[in-house]
Parts: C-alpha cells; sequence; structure tokens
C-alpha cells in the first residue's frame, strides 16, 4: 500500500480566516463599509433604496454652533429616531415639541408608516408618550432599577390613513 501523501498542495490548503478586532473607536470610514454592505443587501432583498438620514439642528443663534436636536433615519417605511437632545435652558416651550413634529413629518413625507425609539427611564419617556409614542417594551439596564424603554408611533396622516410608501 502506497504511502498517504502528506504534501498539502495550494488548491487544499484552506482558506485564510478573516480577523476580528474589537474596538471602542471604530472610524468612520469602518463604520461606513458596514452600514452600506447592509444597506445593499437590504436593497437586493426588498428592491426598495429609500435609506436616509433625518435630522433636525438646533443651532446658537449667536455663534450657529448646534447645541441640540434631533438625529435618525428612515428606511423601508420606519422612521428610526436615534437620539434627541436639548440643553435645559431650552427645554419647556416647545422647542422640543416642534423639532419632534418637523422630524415626524418629514418621515410621514418620506413614506414612512411607523416610527420607533428607545429611551431611558430617566430621561424622556413621558416627553414621547405625551406626543402619542406607546410603549413597546422595557429591559433593565444601569443603574439598577432603570431600563431602556422601547417605545413606537403610527405616523399617520391628517385625514388618520397610513401614508402610503412612494
Amino acid at each position: 500500500m502506497p504511502a498517504p501523501d502528506t504534501a498539502v498542495t495550494a488548491s487544499h490548503q484552506p482558506a485564510p480566516q478573516p480577523d476580528c478586532m474589537l474596538t471602542d473607536a471604530p472610524n468612520p470610514e469602518d463604520a461606513a463599509t458596514i452600514s452600506d454592505a447592509l444597506d445593499r443587501f437590504n436593497i437586493e432583498h426588498t428592491g426598495i433604496a429609500d435609506r436616509r438620514p433625518l435630522a433636525v439642528l438646533v443651532r446658537d443663534p449667536d455663534t450657529h454652533q448646534v447645541v441640540g436636536g434631533l438625529t435618525g433615519r428612515t428606511s423601508l417605511g420606519l422612521f428610526f429616531l436615534d437620539l434627541f437632545y436639548l440643553p435645559t435652558r431650552l427645554r419647556g416651550n416647545g422647542l422640543g415639541t416642534e423639532i419632534l413634529r418637523q422630524a415626524e413629518d418629514e418621515a410621514r413625507a418620506r413614506g414612512c408608516r411607523t416610527a420607533v425609539l428607545y429611551t431611558i427611564t430617566f430621561q424622556a419617556p413621558g416627553f414621547y408618550q405625551k406626543h402619542g409614542w406607546k410603549r413597546l417594551g422595557e429591559v433593565p439596564c444601569d443603574p439598577p432599577g432603570t431600563s431602556r424603554v422601547f417605545m413606537t408611533k403610527e405616523l399617520t396622516a391628517s385625514t388618520g390613513e397610513p401614508v402610503r410608501s412612494r
């Protein structure tokens, strides 16, 4: 019986495995690579290419620097509200309500039917509930006794009918 061939040919070598790197500071280009690849995947499976950022920025009237506002995105009929912040001095005068209204109106104009967000129990769940958002659920987080509150809102036209995707 002939001895087994122990030489590994190039065609039988295992493919090199990708490196995994854990970081708390991904560079924007790397994050964009992942985001863009996922967007292409979604487009291939849905035929819909509608992902867009959405922001309502609040600028200081003297310096014109951004001091607060809202950021999010729209995609596949959903408005994702990611971040919303106003300095304490700008709260309680209707500005937050106006920012939220502008963002929701723009999401409707883009064909979104539903909005989603999460906040923390010490942040603003009451503010969102006052504006028609409903709790989906809560997940405990730190500090003990606090939770992430996941919320949603149906975005309907003034007639009460859901907005149709464009």
